[in-house]
């Protein structure tokens, strides 16, 4: 995610189009370091948010109201003061700096006309919103930066505003050819030459440059060509152009559900992958606050999310590693037990020709009538021959009861298995809190987790989620291995289609019959393949074999742990993950 010069540029564009001549309405400091701007434009009324967080800084038009503090701030009651009723007269970004300066006209106690200027910063942990007068000295800021924090800039009132230039990068919007291929011959990669030299590119806009002039992006800048460079110089030319006439393309990147990159403009990498349908999405929107506001949205909901599931991740891996262990030493042993079978043949034949062994013989050679082979069995001298056949019919019957108790052990180890790794892909797919409670609950259930408070068990609020084929068909998709039970042999019917990923854990998908529809269309069996496979431990797979079959033919194993089934015939798949064409109905999933 780069919050760059482009979308910087994309933002003051979309400002500049709405909040020139709009008036100042009211000013709140919703966080320390956050400030919510409501303005009126016309009849309209616009709210913008800024944010100087160190860990995420932010600045677009919003929707939300946030609630004040009871008192005001001192930097919130100074810009009242000033900037109440204030008039946006301008809004420009120097170069492509990821700087937004808001020039505002207002009157003063003795009803002059003066002009002062909010600057906002977007600059990681530097990010910071700075008030100034009109001579461009600093009235105040919502964090102070004294000499001793830096030695770059001190950030205090009373202080000259400029822009520190710690990098000595160039401005792109107003670089030559000639330059251009001057500044970039570096012994770098030419991404890393790109964003290190020019203001405002990150490393994906670089990416993208390098795809769209069809260069390898980790080839060395000092060593292109001169039609390497002519086509590179080319594609920044365009960018540039577009940036300076304000052709903005706003759009998130989503890999399946999880929203990966957002940019001002298309991104050449990631639009080559929804070309190739590769489980890429691509959707624009209106405006970059738009994909600002969902973007970030989505991202905490998911970070929030997996933050939250960290304890069931843990005891689940740990149970897991465990059962690894107890598992591969359990295949051990009963590969050791193979040989059970060889010690039967020796008894049996020191029982047949042992009479022939002289007393004291260390082997016998005797023809084994299974395979008509000569064999060479060992024998312990001190014993006589027929001891040594009780001797090997003993290690036999060892070795079957070790193999018979180990065979019931290792599929127990397996099934348990299956299961954790059947939780930990729920795990997965979990998008809600409420998804995280059921899993919780299973994990109760299942005793990988001792039950808190009353005893009681928890409110189970998380539903299935419900997709609509490209056709108009029902399809139910079960989140973990309760809602798995539950769509299959409580809401499906006989006649409706069950898929599931082979062979791997997965969610059951249900395809719903309509009444009196003897067969499915082609197009519902591949989208609710597409579902089941998305849904498994194989969603990144570009292929994935699904099995389906009507749902009568499923069956659940007595004693089977929850969301196991057994089937003994069914058809088969093979298909990709990518459900970018099908509709989610749950709001709360909802793209």
């Amino acid at each position: 995610m780069a919050f760059d010069g482009i979308v910087i540029a994309n933002l003051a564009n979309d400002f500049r189009n709405k909040l020139i001549e709009s008036r100042i309405y009211k000013i709140a400091q919703t966080e320390e370091d956050e400030l919510l701007l409501t303005l009126k434009a016309g009849r309209e009324q616009l709210r913008v948010l800024m944010s100087a967080s160190a860990s995420l800084p932010l600045l677009y038009f919003t929707d939300k109201n946030k609630q004040s503090p009871m008192t005001a701030p001192n930097f919130c009651m100074l810009l009242r003061k000033h900037l109440q009723n204030g008039r946006i007269t301008k809004i420009t970004q120097p170069g492509l700096e990821r700087i937004i300066q808001f020039e505002v006209e207002h009157l003063n106690e003795l009803g002059d006309l003066c002009k002062k200027t909010l600057v906002v910063e977007l600059m990681g942990k530097h990010s910071n919103i700075i008030f100034c007068n009109d001579q461009g000295m600093m009235i105040d800021s919502i964090k102070h930066i004294s000499a001793q924090t830096s030695s770059v800039r001190e950030v205090l009132p009373g202080r000259e505003y400029f822009i520190p230039n710690t990098t000595e990068k160039r401005d792109p919007l107003s670089c030559t050819q000639e330059e251009f291929a001057q500044v970039i011959n570096k012994p770098v990669s030419i991404v890393k030459a790109l964003y290190t030299t020019f203001t405002g590119l990150s490393p994906v806009i670089a990416q993208s440059l390098c795809f769209q002039a069809k260069v390898e992006p980790d080839q060395s800048a000092n060593t292109m060509d001169q039609q390497q460079m002519m086509g590179l110089y080319l594609q920044f030319c365009n960018l540039m152009n577009d940036i300076s006439q304000g052709k903005f393309q706003p759009v998130i990147y989503y890999k399946g559900e999880e929203p990966v990159e957002f940019s001002g403009v298309p991104l050449a990498q990631y639009e080559d992958a929804v070309a190739n349908q590769e489980n890429m999405q691509a959707v624009y929107m209106e405006s970059i606050s738009q994909v600002l506001e969902k973007y970030y949205a989505e991202k905490n909901t998911i970070t929030r999310i997996r933050q939250k599931s960290v304890d069931l991740r843990k005891i689940i891996q740990t149970a897991l590693e465990r059962n690894y262990k107890k598992y591969d030493l359990q295949m051990k042993q009963l590969k050791d037990t193979d040989k059970r079978e060889k010690y039967k043949v020796y008894g049996e034949l020191i029982n047949t020709y042992g009479y022939q062994v002289e007393p004291g013989s260390k082997s016998m050679e005797a023809l084994n009538y299974y395979t008509n082979e000569m064999l060479t069995i060992p024998l312990d001298e001190t014993i006589p021959p027929l001891e040594n056949a009780k001797k090997y019919f003993e290690k036999y019957n060892k070795l079957k009861r070790t193999h018979e108790a180990l065979s019931k052990l290792t599929l127990q180890v397996k099934e348990e298995i299956e299961h954790l790794e059947s939780i930990q892909t729920a795990l997965d797919i979990a998008l809600l809190e409420e998804d995280l409670v059921e899993i919780k609950e299973e994990m109760v259930e299942s005793g990988y987790i001792r039950r808190k408070g009353n005893g009681k068990k928890a409110r189970i609020t998380s539903k299935p989620f419900h997709y609509l084929s490209q056709d108009g068909h029902d399809i139910y998709v079960g989140k973990n291995n309760f809602q798995n039970e539950e769509l299959t042999f409580r809401f499906a019917t006989g006649n409706d289609w069950w898929f599931h990923a082979k062979g791997v854990p997965g969610s059951h998908v249900i395809v719903k019959a309509k009444k009196g529809e003897d067969e499915l269309p082609d197009s519902v069996f591949e989208d609710a393949g597409r579902l089941a496979a998305y849904y498994s431990k194989n969603r990144n797979s570009d292929k994935v074999e699904i099995d389906y079959i009507q749902k009568k033919h499923v069956k659940k194993p007595a004693g089977g742990k929850p969301g196991f089934v057994v089937y003994y015939t069914n058809y088969s798949l093979v298909i990709d993950s990518d459900i970018s064409k099908l509709k989610l109905f749950t709001d709360t999933c909802a793209r």
